[in-house]
């Protein structure tokens, strides 16, 4: 019988020593660290850039959905070459530069503000320059962590970090609304560069001796587009990376376009302010902390298949109750519905992110990973776009029921697909001599 994500999770269950498990490996507490202080700044923008948008510049909801689209739409645009150009190079050194580049944008952003500077023209292009850096950062890391961690520790390590990844933005959007309410909401965008140079400089001493990219054909051109090729042949000629694709756009979509007007939404419709808006996202954003410590021991007992089926099953349909929240007790519908949503999406993330790890060879595992991410990330500011365009036509009420109902019936496209029936997922993909080909 062959080798399952199964055995991972039991591997990982055995390697754990105490509470800490892997982050006793000095190489890993290191990544971890570093991406925990990027979490927590994150959270804060992700509350801190709209509320700019919003009280500073007074955009309308068109303008705050083009503006959460500006932060995705490179996943559209350079998601696939960076796949390959990931491959291609370190990544380590890769991810700092990306970090750097982060921070210098989004500190420039209050700097502006303070020289009575700051336009709408300006968040776009920071939005869209950090954008960018993110699409590198994030496919180099999915790459290196399997040159931090073997195989046994992935589920873990994947756990720990989707967990602080989590439970940091839990705080960085609960702390951003009241720091937006006594210093001005500019304050958070200046710690969030902070943070990714303490994640720079955890990079900086790490000591991961990283294997080399297999050899390249000269023609840069033509090579490229042979390996970007070889990403997507993979993708999608595999019928379980088909079918977590597509249910992963489909929650994109949705959840995008509900989150591009939820401030606004929060703000004009329910009458709340920064603080309340703040704390409601941080509560909600809790569920993603449950879901990240529950992936290991749902998967340990009912399967990775089958836990990832049953999981997505039982908190998508939660999201229906978002819309309708009201003033007073009725703020617990939203923060209900995204506690169960965000539980489900990080969970799932956990074990897609091992599975893609562990079932695609390591030197098409950029390609392959940027692939997903491309058209899972792609639809981002589709959603993003539809969210702030029917809030403005349709109301934002409205918006909300229309994205939620979307949101709640996806968990149907994993039960048609080979997920179903299925325990474990699978470690070896079979269509691995044809990808092996395609890229030589």
């Amino acid at each position: 019988m062959e080798k399952t994500d199964g055995s991972a999770v039991a591997g990982a269950a055995r390697t754990e020593r105490g509470r800490l498990g892997v982050l006793r490996q000095r190489e890993f507490r290191l990544l971890w660290l570093g991406e925990t202080a990027s979490g927590l700044g994150t959270g804060m923008t992700l509350v801190a850039l709209p509320l700019v948008a919003v009280v500073v510049l007074r955009v309308d909801a068109t303008a705050v959905g083009v503006l959460s689209a500006a932060l995705w739409l490179p996943w559209l645009l350079i998601a696939l070459p960076a796949g390959a150009w990931v491959d291609r190079l370190r990544k380590r050194p890769l991810m700092m530069v990306c970090n750097v580049v982060r921070a210098v944008l989004y500190a420039s952003i209050p700097v502006a503000a303070w020289l009575d500077a700051l336009t709408y023209a300006h968040l776009l292009v920071a939005a869209l320059g950090s954008g960018a850096a993110t699409v590198l950062f994030k496919t180099a890391y999915q790459a290196f962590l399997p040159e931090v961690l073997d195989g046994p520790d992935l589920v873990e390590g994947n756990a720990k970090l989707q967990g602080s990844e989590a439970g940091t933005q839990v705080v960085g959007r609960g702390v951003a609304g009241p720091v937006a309410q006594a210093f001005g909401a500019v304050l958070g965008l200046l710690l969030d560069a902070v943070t990714f140079l303490v994640s720079t400089a955890c990079l900086a001493v790490m000591r991961v001796r990283e294997r080399p990219a297999p050899g390249q054909e000269n023609g840069t051109r033509t090579t490229l587009r042979r390996q970007i090729g070889a990403g997507l042949r993979f993708v999608f000629a595999d019928a379980y990376l088909r079918t977590l694709v597509t249910y992963a756009a489909l929650v994109n979509l949705a959840v995008m376009g509900a989150q591009a007007v939820q401030v606004v939404f929060l703000v004009r419709t329910v009458g709340v302010g920064p603080t309340t808006v703040g704390l409601l996202v941080m509560a909600s954003a809790f569920g993603g902390v449950l879901g990240a410590l529950l992936a290991v021991p749902v998967c340990r007992r009912l399967g990775t298949a089958r836990g990832l089926l049953v999981t997505q099953m039982l908190t998508g349909p939660f999201a229906l109750l978002v819309p309708l929240t009201r003033p007073g007790a009725g703020l617990l519908f939203f923060g209900a519905g995204w506690f169960a949503v965000s539980a489900g999406i990080v969970a799932g993330s956990v074990v897609v992110g091992t599975f893609r790890q562990r079932y695609c060879p390591p030197p098409l595992l950029g390609r392959i990973t940027a692939t997903s991410l491309f058209l899972n990330h792609g639809v981002i500011p589709v959603g993003s776009l539809l969210g702030g365009v029917l809030g403005d036509v349709l109301g934002l009420r409205p918006t909300m029921w229309i994205m939620t109902a979307l949101l709640a019936p996806c968990w149907l496209v994993l039960a048609a697909g080979p997920v179903r029936g299925q325990r474990e997922l699978p470690e070896r993909s079979e269509v691995l001599p044809a990808a092996g080909k395609a890229d030589g």
